[in-house]
This record gives structure tokens, C-alpha cells and sequence, in this order.
């Protein structure tokens, strides 16, 4: 357990991949969510000798207040929460928007490389911290359909009473904060600047 505040990201990545040793040179690949993760995946991918991937996903707002999640997409899985109100039609075109961005994004970072097959294997998913966690949950469970040998997820902090969540919902959950008292996952960070494409897409070559 760490109390102090991370240096940046990169300490972050060298701290979580001591957590992650057991995984060195083994059939696991590194998923890290953009921007914010990719630094950290880059630097625990680099240490443990695993391949560097990204995952992506969006949630899909509430027609009346897009802040509030109803569901999730990715590039190819959908996750949607009952809302009987919402029209079939804006959901349907939310979707299809979405899985345009996330495309664009996709090849933006990765250019004509196809996503590593994850199937069978250990997915370790990186992000830079976590504040509700919606999102990943999503990615989680649209990561499962693909039939992972595990789901491991690795970041620097979390909400205290977000950690059990994750703790469910993953095979192994690795952290290295929890404050009861959460301000912000930048707020964790000496050093937190805003990662650009230009940098996510040199890690990631």
C-alpha cells in the first residue's frame, strides 16, 4: 500500500509491474486504456516482456443528460442497462456513432495492426487510476466474451469503496492506493500532464 503520491505515471507503471512479476515472459498481453493508461502499459509491458495492446470504449449518455451511462460499446460488444423509455432508434444510432469513433481511434493509434487474440490468454487491463470505473466495467465485460484464460486489472488508485467492485468483477485486482478520501486521480500524481495522441502512438509502435 502506498499513502504518498505517485511521481507520475511512469513510477506507476515500474511500481504496479512489481506486483505483476509472476506474469514476466508469460501468455499475457497488456491492455491499456487511452490516453491516460498507455504510459503506464508501456512501462510495465516493457519491464515484464509482454506485448502492448489498447482497449476501447465508450458509454452511451441518456438522451437527457449524456453524463449519465445507460450502457457501453466497443468496437464489437454492447452492454446496455434497462431504460424502457429510451427510444430503440437513438440507441441503435448512439451505437453506430459510437462504434465509428472507436474505429477512427483504433486506427489512429494502431494504424492497419488487427487486436492481438486474446482468447486463452491473460489480459492484464492498465488504466492511470480509476474514478467510477463505469467505463472499464464495461470493458471488463465486453473482454470476457472473448474468452480470456483471466481478467486482471492493475492501477494506481481507486476510491476506497470502489475497490470491492472490481475485486467481483475481475479474476485479480491489483492496486497500489485506495484513499477513503478521493480527490480525483490527478490529485494522486506529483506530475500529471494531459497524454497526447502523438505520445500514445510512439508507445505504442
Amino acid at each position: 500500500m502506498y499513502n504518498e503520491i505517485l511521481k507520475d505515471r511512469m513510477e506507476a507503471g515500474i511500481l504496479l509491474s512489481e506486483k505483476l512479476l509472476k506474469y514476466q515472459n508469460t501468455d499475457t498481453i497488456i491492455l491499456a486504456v487511452p490516453r491516460g493508461g498507455v504510459p503506464i502499459g508501456y512501462e510495465i509491458a516493457r519491464r515484464l516482456n509482454l506485448p502492448l495492446d489498447i482497449v476501447l470504449s465508450k458509454k452511451i449518455g441518456h438522451p437527457s443528460n449524456r453524463e449519465f451511462a445507460i450502457g457501453a460499446v466497443s468496437m464489437d460488444a454492447l452492454i446496455l442497462d434497462e431504460h424502457p423509455n429510451i427510444p430503440e432508434e437513438y440507441i441503435e444510432r448512439e451505437i453506430e456513432r459510437l462504434r465509428e469513433l472507436l474505429k477512427e481511434k483504433y486506427k489512429l493509434y494502431m494504424g492497419n495492426r488487427k487486436p492481438l487474440e486474446i482468447e486463452g490468454k491473460n489480459i492484464i487491463i492498465v488504466d492511470d487510476g480509476i474514478a467510477t470505473g463505469n467505463t472499464l466495467l464495461a470493458s471488463i465485460a465486453m473482454l470476457r466474451k472473448q474468452n480470456p484464460a483471466k481478467i486482471i486489472v492493475a492501477v494506481p488508485v481507486i476510491p476506497y469503496e470502489t475497490v470491492p467492485v472490481f475485486e467481483e468483477q475481475t479474476d485479480e485486482f491489483i492496486y497500489l492506493m485506495a484513499p477513503r478520501y478521493f480527490k480525483g486521480v490527478g490529485g494522486f500524481y506529483e506530475e500529471f500532464h494531459q497524454v497526447e495522441d502523438e505520445e500514445v502512438i510512439r508507445m505504442l509502435n
